[in-house]
């Protein structure tokens, strides 16, 4: 058996410094699951793991593309069981580390995509509907999958809706997506108490700003970047900032806002979508969750 384990939680839980971990007492190597890190240039907005944050071990599917480059759940997906495959031919382990559900569950299990991709037809018909507009439709034929994919996410929404269209109804109730890729898959889950979550979500906020997000994101609208890259958040409403749509002060609380209701989001996804074992970290005494993981894992990774 080849085995692979997987990170997932809500954001600002951790999941960086356990990945690290994880693969420094096993052997192994940390691969992004996340949608926005592979963009060179957007560091301080996705919370790119630092130099002084790897302690050695590297890390793979980080800094690969532009920012104007497009890459898709089903380019993600192959970029991710290529690495794997790699890291297994080496003997190491793979710990895949993020909280992009999609793309998380597009790797690590067997989710197929229907269709032959995006139908540009719809591209036309809806060029003038609001994203607010196709969100709601979609809410309306399909709330869980709304509620997971969120309501500023275009591309996702229209892809959906492209799916619902096309596929039959056993196909979207079937367990398409849930059964594992790999057959030696662990899943971890990180956990939080909701208001301490918060209060961790809002530090990282105002820690981003000292490090220089505005700045970073003032680049990359300076050179004309209007991209899918930018819509992650904390680059979207600081766009709206710079084209005076918001003072500084609301872009930053809405930043704030918008990344608690991702939060949930991830933890609606990853509880309804995979099978995790979750552990629920005191911030305090991080070192004995790390513990408790390792030990957990010990034994499956020893067979």
């Amino acid at each position: 058996m080849k085995p692979v384990v997987g990170i997932v939680g809500p954001t600002a839980v951790g999941k960086t410094a356990l990945g690290v971990a994880i693969a420094r007492r096993f052997g192994g190597e940390v691969v992004s699951g996340d949608a926005f890190q592979c963009y060179r240039g957007m560091d301080v907005g996705t919370a790119k793991v630092r130099p002084e944050e790897t302690g050695g071990i590297p890390h793979h599917l980080i800094d690969i593309l532009d920012p104007e480059e497009a890459f898709s759940v089903s380019d993600y997906q192959k970029r991710v069981r290529g690495k794997i495959a790699e890291l297994h031919g080496k003997g190491i382990l793979p710990v895949v580390v993020g909280g992009s559900g999609l793309y998380v569950q597009a790797a690590l299990y067997d989710y197929r995509f229907a269709g032959a991709g995006r139908d540009q037809r719809r591209d036309e018909a809806v060029a003038g509907v609001s994203t607010e507009t196709l969100y709601e439709t979609l809410r309306r034929r399909d709330p869980a999958r709304a509620e997971a994919i969120g309501p500023a996410n275009r591309r996702r929404i229209l892809r959906m809706l492209d799916i619902l269209d096309s596929a039959a109804p056993s196909d979207l109730d079937s367990e398409q997506g849930k059964t594992p890729f790999y057959p030696d898959l662990t899943m971890i889950g990180l956990s939080m108490p909701r208001d301490i979550l918060a209060g961790r979500i809002a530090e990282r906020v105002d820690e981003m700003m000292r490090r220089g997000l505005l700045e970073e994101v003032r680049a990359l609208y300076d050179r004309g970047v209007r991209t899918q890259a930018v819509q992650a958040i904390g680059y979207r409403e600081l766009y709206r900032h710079l084209d005076g749509e918001l003072s500084l002060a609301e872009a930053v609380e809405q930043i704030k806002i918008h990344s608690r209701q991702f939060a949930k989001r991830q933890m609606t996804w990853f509880s309804n979508r995979m099978a995790v074992d979750w552990f629920t970290v005191d911030p305090v005494r991080f070192e004995d969750t790390v513990e408790a993981v390792c030990a957990s894992l010990g034994g499956r990774l020893a067979r």
